[in-house]
């Protein structure tokens, strides 16, 4: 039993006898950046200055107007969020 930990020890006292190692070691971490996309301004729509007197058809093509309108809002909207990505 003495032999074991003097052998213990003894392999001790020669990892200690060793000067340390030292070396430089390149660590990537993600940083997070401020998005910088243009504003997306909200257009006018269409349907907004409608009157309770219009016709029909200009209730209709006012609507079908805004909807391009919302599409094309809608497409401006989300090229604004995926040049953040």
């Amino acid at each position: 039993m003495k032999l074991l930990l003097l052998g213990v020890v003894v392999l001790l006292a020669g990892c200690a006898g060793q000067k340390a190692e030292v070396r430089t070691v390149r660590v990537e971490v993600p940083v997070q950046v401020p998005c910088r996309a243009p504003d997306v301004v909200v257009p006018a729509w269409a349907a907004g200055s409608l009157k309770k007197a219009d016709s029909l058809e200009q209730k209709v093509r006012a609507l079908l107007a805004e909807r391009r309108q919302r599409i094309g809002y809608e497409r401006e909207l989300v090229a604004a969020v995926g040049a953040c990505r």
